[in-house]
């Protein structure tokens, strides 16, 4: 018998109050939380007496933290690029110090009206200088199909996962941004890069309709097919709750306590119905 998989979320889309988040996901049997924001501040701009209060309260409670949820790609391609890799290093110490492997990534956003293609080289060369870096911490990171910037298409992130190929480098699979530009993400997307598939973010949304973010089941995200799919494979990562249900910007999306459940209760029912066992 496989292990159930865990079930983690971005917590900051329940509060901004580290204390009310939690508090929540104990609620919804939750132990796993992707660390991003907390107490109004990104986890990256946390002071270090605040790291370790967000330490002291994660460990006494029985949290685990599934990954960084780090803003790292997330500039246009032609802005100035290292002081952004400052912030990879904070994020690659938070992981170390949050004894997780992974930091969520992206891969720069593209000028309006440029051929991606024209960009590819310098894409690839900063993700590979990214990639050593975690490579040197020992950490993986992981590049989410955000919509709207180089890696949007599962084409060109395939190109990007096997043009790097390093094993520090995996992906994150979003079906809902996948919807967003048109682009069916199971099968379609999901067969361009499974074996890269190391965790899966749960939103939902209707095939090309941008900004309607939905729970788990209630858009042509076929997520528990998805996820049945990649445990056939061997999957073990998390499913990461993002559910994006009351405002979603270009940084965060925000739910609140009644959205984060109701996305959690949606893809627990999504599971069962997949025959997925989760915890």
């Amino acid at each position: 018998m496989t292990d159930p998989l865990p079930i983690s979320g971005f917590a900051d889309e329940i509060a901004d109050d580290l204390d009310d988040q939690l508090s929540t996901l104990e609620s919804l049997d939750i132990s796993h939380l992707d660390l991003r924001g907390v107490w109004n501040e990104n986890a990256l701009d946390l002071s270090e007496d605040r790291i370790d209060d967000l330490e002291a309260t994660l460990d006494d409670r029985g949290f685990s933290v599934t990954s960084i949820g780090s803003p790292t790609g997330k500039i246009g391609i032609e802005d100035d690029f290292e002081p952004h890799m400052e912030r990879l290093d904070r994020a690659l110490e938070l992981a170390n110090r949050f004894d997780t492997d992974g930091v969520r990534v992206f891969s720069y956003y593209i000028p309006d009206g440029d051929d991606p293609a024209d960009h590819r080289e310098e894409v690839l060369r900063r993700t590979e200088v990214a990639v050593e870096k975690a490579d040197d911490a020992g950490v993986t990171l992981l590049l989410e199909n955000e919509k709207d910037i180089y890696g949007d298409t599962p084409g060109r992130m395939r190109d990007l996962l096997t043009t790097v190929d390093s094993p520090h480098l995996r992906a994150v699979f979003d079906p809902a941004n996948y919807l967003e530009i048109g682009v069916r993400p199971y099968p379609d997307a999901l067969l361009q890069v499974v074996e890269y598939v190391e965790q899966v973010h749960v939103k939902d949304a209707e095939f090309g309709e941008r900004g309607g973010i939905r729970p788990a089941g209630e858009g042509d995200g076929r997520i528990g097919e998805t996820v049945a799919a990649l445990r056939d494979r061997g999957f073990d990562g998390a499913l990461s709750l993002e559910p994006h249900l009351a405002f979603a910007g270009s940084d965060y999306g925000y739910s609140g306590p009644e959205g984060f459940e109701a996305a959690a209760e949606a893809l627990k029912g999504e599971l069962e119905s997949a025959g997925v066992a989760y915890e």
